[in-house]
């Protein structure tokens, strides 16, 4: 291998793995936004699936890992250090096993994570009071005032709350309320709230709620549709990258492998 190609490898993959260290810091903090977060579909779910709890701190140990790879990548490649470069190669291929592994996994248990997530917000929804104060309800009302949803496969849900079926008048979860343009859409209503418009007494029909129309279910499931091709996008892009920085760390410690045996002083 040339000088002028062994430079060019050097400073690209001391690129690669700059970006690498970032990519890492981005994984780490998103595994602690799992952790911390209580006010999205995430919260609610974590408060009852360990499988989410165990995948945040598989982000923060994979983001921590990247963020240690990146740093030796970068001194491996600027000095030429054979030992941090092979450090490196190891821990970019266990990291890419990993990404596949937790794809694969993420792939054959969606259906399981769906249901847990319908299970979690049909407990919210039953045991909800008019004056609910835990955290699992705070975050669920955050969701479906942000997404303008209700329920979740429909607002028809909210009937198996004993609670709010027992007003004698038109009640409904005040954060499925739809909202007008000029309101203030940062304001989160809790608790029930009874319609102007109420029907006769003893019969809170779902019908007459001025409620938004759609499930969260269906409007997660949209999200993702929407997104999906960028998340596969971005996860291709990755692995490329990986595997190009793979390459150019056995180009490169194959160089400094021989250039190091070629200076042994010989008798």
């Amino acid at each position: 291998m040339g000088a002028g190609c062994v430079k060019v490898t050097k400073y690209f993959l001391f690129l690669f793995n700059l970006l690498f260290f970032i990519l890492g810091a981005v994984i780490l903090g998103f595994g602690v936004w799992i952790l911390a977060d209580k006010n999205s579909f995430i919260s609610v779910l974590q408060t009852s699936s360990s499988s989410l709890q165990v995948g945040a701190y598989v982000f923060i140990g994979v983001g921590a890992v990247t963020i240690v790879m990146g740093f030796l990548g970068c001194i491996g490649a600027v000095n030429e250090v054979r030992c941090l470069l092979g450090l490196y190669f190891v821990f970019l291929l266990l990291i890419l096993i990993a990404q596949v592994t937790v794809g694969v996994l993420f792939y054959f248990n969606a259906d399981k994570l769906k249901q847990e997530m319908g299970s979690t917000v049909m407990d919210i929804i039953r045991s909800y009071t008019v004056n609910e104060t835990s955290s699992r309800a705070e975050a669920w009302d955050y969701v479906q005032a942000q997404v303008k949803c209700c329920g979740w496969v429909s607002r028809y849900n909210w009937t198996e709350n004993e609670e709010l079926m027992n007003f004698t008048k038109t009640t409904y979860p005040c954060s499925c309320e739809k909202m007008k343009e000029e309101d203030n859409q940062l304001i989160v209503k809790k608790g029930f709230c009874e319609a102007n418009n109420s029907s006769l007494p003893g019969q809170n029909n779902p019908e007459d709620w001025p409620v938004n129309p759609e499930g969260c279910m269906e409007k997660a499931q949209a999200w993702l549709q929407e997104n999906f091709g960028i998340l596969l996008g971005v996860c291709a892009g990755v692995a490329v990258i990986e595997l190009l920085g793979l390459f150019l760390s056995i180009c490169l410690c194959r160089y400094i492998h021989s250039e190091d045996y070629s200076k042994v002083p010989k008798y």
